[in-house]
């Protein structure tokens, strides 16, 4: 073996030396207890996929759950089981009661509002776009309704004096099989008393009738501004008065609705799951006022009820409005139900 393989240990340790290399900085030796850590310790392969792939399995559960219950899908889903739901022999027996009692009720209900307009109140402007809205909301026979309601009201006598208490015993009718409908959409176990729902339904009836009063007298303060602005006999002003209470009539409608929904199940119902129900049904039962007005000279009451045709003709409106009030209130049940399916299945994959 050479000399030059021999070299002393100490010697090999060292770095060659350069020549003119008197500037250069050598690089320090790697030091063992860096990569310790890394030695000692395994890696765990596939952590950092496995989190990726669960965050992607709750993503694709979540946007399940959304193409579950979309929109679409819940109304198809919830309308046909609306549909079969209004089918069943219960629903129509309600909704004839309802229709039976509205006959009884209606009129002395109109009778009240208009006296207290024309006595009470005394604004001849909130008396006629009453009557304007009336003639709004009766399918048929406006003119003969309203004028005979006109002369009740004019009376005077003991005859506003029977309609409270008319009202008061009628509007039990209306509302006690609309309790128990509406306890029974939303699985509500125990009803009111009767004398407990005698004096709810009594109290809903003078709320809607102040609800009404209201948006008249809404409408009549805008109306009145309006026509100081441009004038009141004229062509545009009508058409405007005219638009104007159709909205009103439909807002009233809504409002009732609502109050209906909310306030008469012997239970807490969520103002968020019957509010967009009472918006859905006062729009439908707008529309089907006219579609029911279309189809009156096809059904051709008086001809088979002679002159009973009007009281049958307001009948089988409220029979229809009764049908479609149920019907909005077994839908908002059932999207509310849903709803709260949704947000536990939500929560559950957010886990």
């Amino acid at each position: 073996m050479s000399s030059d393989s021999a070299a002393p240990n100490g010697d090999a340790a060292k770095p060659p030396s350069l020549p003119h290399s008197s500037t250069v900085v050598t690089a320090p030796p790697l030091k063992s207890h860096g990569t310790a850590e890394l030695h000692s310790t395994a890696l765990r392969t596939g952590t950092a996929a496995r989190r990726l792939l669960a965050k992607n399995a709750r993503e694709d559960a979540i946007a399940g759950l959304r193409e579950a219950y979309g929109f679409w899908r819940r109304l198809r889903r919830h309308g046909w089981s609306t549909v079969r739901y209004l089918m069943q022999t219960e629903v129509h027996t309600y909704a004839f009661s309802v229709a039976a009692n509205f006959i009884l009720s209606f009129f002395p209900f109109i009778v009240l509002q208009l006296t207290l307009l024309r006595r009470v109140i005394r604004s001849t402007e909130m008396y006629n776009l009453m009557l304007l809205g009336l003639h709004d909301y009766l399918p048929s026979n406006q003119d003969f309704v309203i004028r005979n309601l006109q002369f009740l009201a004019s009376v005077k006598g003991r005859g506003q004096v029977l309609s409270v208490v008319m009202l008061l015993i009628t509007s039990t009718g209306i509302f006690l099989p609309l309790e128990v409908a509406l306890n029974s959409v939303w699985g509500f176990k125990k009803n009111r008393s009767y004398l407990m729902n005698a004096l709810a339904s009594f109290g809903l009836a003078v709320l809607c009738g102040v609800v009404a009063l209201l948006s008249v007298a809404a409408v009549a303060k805008g109306l009145h501004l309006l026509g100081l602005v441009m004038g009141s006999q004229n062509l545009v002003f009508n058409s405007v008065t005219y638009f104007v209470v159709k909205c009103s009539s439909s807002v009233t409608n809504i409002a009732i609705y609502f109050l209906i929904y909310w306030l008469l199940p012997h239970g807490r119902v969520p103002i968020r799951a019957v509010l967009p129900a009472a918006v859905i049904t006062g729009l439908v039962t707008e529309a089907a006022k006219y579609l029911y007005a279309l189809l009156l000279p096809w059904l051709n009451f008086p001809q088979v009820y002679g002159p009973f045709s009007i009281s049958v003709t307001l009948m089988f409106w409220a029979y229809f409005n009764g049908m479609l009030l149920l019907g909005g209130a077994f839908l908002s049940a059932a999207e509310y139900a849903d709803r709260v399916q949704a947000r536990r299945e939500t929560a559950a994959a957010n886990r």
